[in-house]
């Protein structure tokens, strides 16, 4: 279960990281490019640990699958960005595909 913090912690990590990414405005604005920098060096770091225990693949498509529903979302919510039903249905997909690789796929790790 731990493996499974850690991966959370991964997860929360690179997306604060990536949604800062905009307010950083290309590395020019200090405070959000320190976000950028030290959001990444945690997830990395978590995202090694995670992979003493949970097979690369697995924890690489929960990573990604859910990194671009939280990235999406917090672009909705603090940039605005337009998500219409396409948009949804896609991001709806994801996570199915993930549960689905989680709950009953034997290459997930229990």
């Amino acid at each position: 279960m731990k493996n499974w913090l850690f991966l959370a912690i991964a997860i929360v990590s690179e997306v604060a990281a990536t949604s800062a990414l905009k307010a950083s405005e290309g590395f020019s604005r200090p405070w959000p490019s320190l976000l950028v920098v030290a959001g990444y060096a945690v997830a990395f770091y978590f995202l090694s640990l995670t992979l003493r225990a949970i097979p690369v693949g697995v924890a690489y498509a929960v990573w990604s699958g859910l990194g671009i529903v939280l990235v999406t979302a917090l672009a909705w919510l603090l940039y605005g960005q337009k998500l219409d039903a396409p948009a949804l249905f896609g991001m709806g997909l994801i996570v199915a595909g993930v549960l689905v690789m989680n709950l009953f796929s034997r290459s997930a790790a229990h």
